[in-house]
C-alpha cells in the first residue's frame, strides 16, 4: 500500500513525505518512545510494508496486540483523520499472512531448541553463572562435542554435568580445574530453570528458522509472530531466547552483500532486555552479530523506550530511527532526553529536544538513510496508519490459523531421541554390572582360596595320622589312597565347573551390556 513506484516505503508525513529506502533497511532500525506514544503502530506499518515488498518478518509480540495483523483493519475517526491529513489515496484495509509461534505451545506452534544449539555462552547467561562456573560449562560442552554426545534437553545437560564432575580428575590436566562447587552451582541453576518452566523449549523438533522464509499467493512475506506474553514474565529467558534466534539467522544465511531489499526483517520488542546484565564478552558478540548480519540481508529493528537502553556499540550500527515522545520529569529522564535528541542530524527549523516532549500520539521524529547511506535531517512527522487491525485477534481466530498451517504437525509432538542422557545412563549401568561382576569374581576367588587352604590342612592332617599309625604298628606309611585322590579330583572338577559357569554367565551379562550400548 505504501510502496511508491521507486519501491520506497512511505513511512511518515511531516512538512514532506518520509521514505524508507529498502536497500538501506539492512542498516537496521530503532523505534523508541515512552509507553503509549505509538511504537506498536510504527512497528506494524514498517512490518506491513516489508511484507508487501515480499520480505518475511519476525515479530516478538509481548502485549498480544500484534496478533491483529491477521485481520483487516476497521475505520475509526483517528485513522480517517490521518488518511485525510496525509493525503493518502486509495487507502484500503488488509489482513496479512500470519503464522503464530509460542514457546509454551498454547497460542502458536511450539518453539523448541536444543541445549547443543543454544551453546554455552547464551546458556551461561540464562543460568546466571559467574565467570568460573561459565568456564566449567564450556568444558562440559567441549567434552560432549568431542565424544559425539548430543545435548538436547535439560536431562541431557544434567547427566553430562554429573559425568564431568564424577570424572573431574581425569579431565583436569587436559581442560583445567573442575571444582565440585561449580558443578553443584550449575546443577542448582538447572533445577531453578526447570522449576520456572524453562525446560519446555529445550528439546526436539527444534525450530527450523528456514520455515520463516515463506510467502502467500500474492507474494507477500509471511508474518511470523512469536507470542511472548507468558515468556516475557521471565525477562532473562525472553532476551536470551530471541538472541539465540538472531544468532541462528546469522548461521543459516549465506553472505549476500548489498541487496535491493532485505531477505528478512527481525523486530525485537523491549530490546533493552537483550543487553541488561550481559557480560562484556557477550555484548561484544552481540555487537559483532548485529554488524555482520547486515551483509546476510537481515534487517534488525530494536523497539525500546529510550535509545539509551541500547549500548552505544550497537546503537552506532543503526541507521534508521523513529523516535516517539519522551517524558522528562526526573534528572535521569532529562539526561536520556538530551541523549536521544543529540543522536539525530540537526534540523535548523526546530529544537529537537523541545519537540521530543511535545510530540503527540502517532507523531515521531524520523531520520532514515538516503540511497547513498547518509542520514537525513530529522523530520517531525506523523506515522501512517496500519492497514491491518489495531486490536488483538481473538483466541478462536488464532487457533483456526494454527490448525490450517502446514507447520502444525511438524512441531506438534515433542521427540525424545537417543542423546547424552541415554548414552551416559547406559555407561553407568555397564559400570554397575562390571562392578557387580568384579565383586562376584573376588568372592569366588576368596572362596576358592579358603577351600585350597582347608584342603591343604586336611591333607597335612591325614599325612600326620598315617605317620603315627605306621610308627605304632611298625609298617611303612602308605601312599595317599586313590579313593581320596579321586574325591579330591571330583571336588576340584566340581569347583572348576562352577567357576567356568560363573565366568560364562558374567561374560553374557557384559556382552549384553556392551551390545545394548552399541544398539543405543
Amino acid at each position: 500500500m505504501y510502496l511508491q513506484d521507486e519501491r520506497k516505503i512511505w513511512l511518515a508525513t511531516g512538512s514532506e513525505r518520509v521514505y524508507l529506502e529498502p536497500s538501506m533497511a539492512t542498516r537496521h532500525g530503532l523505534i523508541a518512545g515512552a509507553t503509549g506514544t505509538g511504537k506498536t503502530v510504527t512497528l506494524k506499518v514498517v512490518a506491513e510494508s516489508f511484507s508487501d515488498l515480499g520480505v518475511p518478518v519476525f515479530i516478538a509480540d509481548i502485549k498480544g496486540d500484534v496478533s491483529g495483523m491477521c485481520l483487516a483493519g476497521e475505520e475509526t475517526k483517528h485513522i480517517r483523520r490521518s488518511i485525510d491529513t496525509m493525503g493518502i489515496e486509495h487507502f484500503d484495509y488488509a489482513a496479512y499472512p500470519v503464522r503464530f509461534f509460542d514457546v509454551y505451545g498454547k497460542l502458536g506452534h511450539s518453539v523448541r531448541t536444543t541445549i547443543s544449539d543454544m551453546g554455552p555462552e547464551l546458556l551461561a547467561r540464562l543460568l546466571g553463572l559467574n565467570e568460573t562456573q561459565s568456564g566449567v560449562l564450556r568444558i562440559v560442552f567441549k567434552i560432549a562435542d568431542e565424544r559425539g554426545l548430543l545435548l538436547l534437553d535439560l536431562k541431557d545437560l544434567r547427566s553430562m554435568v554429573q559425568y564431568v564432575g564424577d570424572n573431574a580428575k581425569e579431565y583436569k590436566l587436559q581442560y583445567g580445574n573442575i571444582s565440585a562447587q561449580s558443578v553443584g552451582a550449575i546443577q542448582r541453576a538447572l533445577l531453578t530453570l526447570e522449576d520456572e518452566g524453562g525446560d519446555v523449549f529445550f528439546g526436539e523438533p527444534a525450530l527450523d528458522i528456514a520455515d520463516w522464509f515463506d510467502y502467500d499467493a500474492q507474494g507477500r512475506g509471511m508474518m511470523n509472530i512469536l507470542e511472548c506474553q507468558q515468556l516475557f514474565q521471565h525477562p532473562l529467558l525472553y532476551g536470551t531466547f530471541l538472541l539465540w534466534m538472531l544468532s541462528e539467522l546469522y548461521e543459516l544465511l549465506p553472505e549476500a552483500g548489498d541487496l535491493d531489499k532485505p531477505k528478512i526483517a527481525f523486530f525485537f520488542d523491549e530490546a533493552h532486555l537483550l543487553f541488561k546484565d550481559a557480560p562484556k564478552a557477550l555484548l561484544e558478540k552481540i555487537e559483532q552479530v548485529v554488524r555482520l548480519i547486515r551483509s546476510k540481508g537481515v534487517s534488525v529493528w530494536f523497539i525500546s523506550q529510550n535509545p539509551g537502553d541500547i549500548p552505544e556499540s550497537v546503537l552506532s550500527q543503526i541507521g534508521n530511527r523513529v523516535q516517539h515522545a519522551l517524558r522528562a520529569y526526573t534528572p535521569n529522564e532529562q539526561k536520556a532526553l538530551r541523549y536521544a535528541a543529540r543522536s539525530f542530524r540537526v534540523n535548523p527549523d526546530f529544537d529537537t529536544e523541545r519537540v521530543l516532549q511535545e510530540l503527540g500520539v502517532g507523531e515521531a521524529l524520523v531520520s532514515v538513510l538516503d540511497p547513498k547511506g547518509v542520514p537525513t535531517v530529522v523530520q517531525r512527522a506523523g506515522i501512517l496508519p496500519p492497514r491491518s487491525s489495531m486490536n488483538a485477534a481473538d483466541e478462536a481466530t488464532i487457533r483456526a490459523i494454527i490448525d490450517t498451517s502446514p507447520l502444525k504437525y511438524k512441531y506438534q509432538q515433542s521427540v525424545d531421541r537417543h542423546s547424552a542422557y541415554e548414552a551416559l545412563s547406559a555407561l553407568r549401568e555397564q559400570a554397575e554390572r562390571e562392578e557387580q561382576a568384579a565383586a562376584q569374581q573376588a568372592q569366588w576367588e576368596k572362596q576358592q582360596a579358603q577351600w585350597a587352604k582347608e584342603q591343604s590342612a586336611w591333607e597335612k592332617e591325614q599325612r600326620r595320622r598315617e605317620k603315627e599309625l605306621a610308627a605304632a604298628y611298625g609298617y611303612a606309611a602308605a601312599k595317599p589312597r586313590r579313593k581320596t585322590t579321586q574325591k579330591q579330583s571330583t571336588l576340584e572338577k566340581t569347583m572348576s565347573k562352577a567357576a567356568n559357569s560363573l565366568g560364562k554367565e558374567l561374560g553374557k551379562q557384559l556382552a549384553r551390556g556392551l551390545f545394548g550400548t552399541l544398539k543405543r
